[in-house]
């Protein structure tokens, strides 16, 4: 038996499609947006979901160290995991940029529930300084 994935708006609002409506993300966009959304949205921010989000923006202006990398790490596991339920994350790597001793990659690894294929999103974050 398999599961119908439901249409989602897109995120941000791209305009309009050829044929008037409202562009929909479909199967595996749909949830990189909605991890996206889950990953740079604040506690707090919703009005009626006060613990959605990872915020990940909060962590600006932290050192750039094993520590904070460890946090963020952590952060991402427990925010995709509580609020996108269409996928299991199978793991999430926090690594220092060696061109910018201000910014860290961010790797989540993780697979649709009813799929196979593992599947990668990555994002950059500028911190503050260097202190390795």
């Amino acid at each position: 038996m398999t599961s119908v994935l439901p249409l989602i708006q897109s995120w941000p609002l791209g305009g309009i499609a050829t044929d008037g409506r409202l562009p929909f993300a479909r199967d595996d966009e749909s949830v990189r947006e909605v991890m996206l959304n889950i990953l740079l949205t604040r506690p707090g921010e919703r009005l009626m979901r006060p613990q959605f989000g990872a915020g990940l923006l909060d962590f600006i202006h932290q050192p750039n160290n094993q520590t904070t990398r460890a946090l963020i790490a952590s952060l991402v596991q427990k925010a995709i995991s509580e609020w996108e339920t269409r996928v299991v994350v199978l793991g999430v790597g926090v690594e220092p940029d060696p061109q910018d001793p201000a910014t860290v990659h961010i790797e989540v690894r993780y697979r649709l529930r009813h799929g196979r294929v593992p599947q990668t999103l990555g994002l950059n974050l500028v911190l503050a300084g260097g202190g390795r």
